[in-house]
């Protein structure tokens, strides 16, 4: 009898313990299927996710050559009184404010030396230990830009009719905007700012571009406050998916990634714009 009860609750065990397993395999697989998928961001261009703000690599040089004997100079700027230093901000507000997003970009030339001056604005932005991860690509030859055009475009239209959805194309119709880019063609100037990931020492390693994507960002909204300053209009264009061939057409090197595309010129003498009001003050600044 006491055999009998021995194997009796021995089998009882094995099939509790045989239960237990059962019912937690499934419970553990519903637990990894029912996590929630990132959401897609199509807007979210892949050629930019080269992850540069997160932990380095060890094939980044931790040491790379310091400039810490770079010598510190006085500084001084010019002080305004308090009445002028109001006037010229009114007057910088006003001139900016002026500022639209022009498509319909006229074939008239425009001054190379102001090309020049704009970008060497654009040069003077700040960036992540002054490493100044940028390259601007000027473009002013008409087969180049009709290739860019080509390439654009052929993204553009798969980007407009698959990738971007219906809530992001739903939400451009008030700008009227397609995968057609004619002023690609007809703007004198096409500027292509690339952003550097990381940078290559005198020694040939790689140097680590803190903040790249952000130091490049700024210089970028310099050069659309120098273009405005000049007399000049563009249109700040994010090339989706179309980095890669972009990149390969322009022979600039793997460490570089497509930022941003502004077509510069004047604008055709019937250019027309959405008629889009500014948020107020009130709505955008916040005082502690």
């Amino acid at each position: 009898m006491s055999f009998f009860l021995t194997s009796v609750l021995t089998a009882v065990i094995l099939v509790v313990i045989g239960w237990i397993f059962k019912s937690e395999g499934p419970s553990k697989k519903t637990d990894k299927e029912s996590k929630t998928k990132p959401e897609y961001q199509p807007w979210v261009d892949e050629d930019l996710k080269d992850h540069t703000e997160e932990h380095q690599t060890e094939d980044v040089d931790k040491f790379h050559e310091s400039e810490e004997n770079v010598e510190h100079i006085p500084f001084s700027c010019p002080r305004f009184s308090e009445h002028e230093m109001i006037k010229r901000s009114q007057e910088f507000y006003e001139l900016l404010n002026q500022r639209r997003s022009v498509r319909f970009i006229s074939d008239e030339p425009v001054p190379r030396q102001v090309i020049d001056n704009v970008i060497k604005t654009a040069g003077t932005a700040p960036s992540g230990a002054h490493t100044e991860p940028w390259s601007f690509v000027v473009v002013q030859d008409e087969e180049v830009k009709h290739k860019i055009r080509v390439i654009i475009e052929d993204e553009e239209e798969i980007n407009y009719k698959k990738r971007m959805g219906d809530r992001w194309v739903n939400d451009l119709k008030k700008l009227r905007t397609n995968w057609i880019k004619e002023y690609l063609d007809t703007a004198p100037f096409l500027i292509l700012i690339f952003k550097k990931i990381y940078g290559i020492t005198s020694s040939g390693r790689k140097k680590t571009h803190y903040y790249n994507e952000i130091s490049v960002s700024i210089a970028c909204g310099i050069l659309l406050a120098a273009l405005q300053n000049a007399g000049l209009v563009t249109v700040t264009t994010t090339p989706l998916n179309c980095g890669p061939r972009l990149r390969i057409l322009l022979d600039r090197p793997a460490n570089e990634k497509l930022l941003m595309l502004l077509p510069v010129g004047y604008p055709k003498k019937d250019a027309t714009v959405p008629d889009l009001k500014r948020k107020p003050l009130e709505e955008i600044m916040v005082v502690v």
